[in-house]
């Protein structure tokens, strides 16, 4: 199985959400970390992913590897994270036939109604319960 967690930036978020994995996941498991700049793919490397890949075309080939997507919702959203997040970028993950869990982190001029504010940590913990739901892992 084949988790990618897909962050640019500064890959704060992505190296929190690798660990967090790599923390409660088994072993067998690939963590992929798909950064949109080297600094995201060197921040979830240390955070212990099995391989990691950076720019556009990392994130389009292994989006179609993969079996779970892990990321910000602006990954699916063209032009955010400062630019980083390109129109391949966004199609590439919302055409993957991966299961999806988007973390609620927006760009400031969006707002998703409806939603629970819980802090990054729970958020993770609910993507945790969500892959283990969704692949009968224990």
């Amino acid at each position: 199985m084949i988790i990618a967690v897909i962050d640019g930036m500064g890959g704060g978020i992505g190296a929190q959400i690798v660990s967090s994995l790599r923390e409660d996941l088994p072993t067998y498991i690939d963590i992929y970390a798909l950064g949109t700049n080297s600094i995201a793919t060197s921040a979830m490397m240390k955070a212990h992913a099995n391989k990691g890949a950076t720019g556009e075309n990392a994130i389009v080939v292994s989006s179609k590897r993969a079996n779970i997507i892990v990321a910000p919702i602006s990954v699916t959203i063209p032009n955010s994270m400062m630019g980083e997040v390109t129109f391949k970028i966004s199609e590439a993950v919302a055409d993957s036939e991966a299961l999806k869990i988007l973390l609620p982190i927006m760009p400031e001029n969006i707002e998703l109604v409806g939603l629970e504010n819980k802090p990054l940590a729970l958020l993770i913990k609910d993507t945790i319960k969500v892959i283990k739901r969704e692949f009968n892992i224990k």
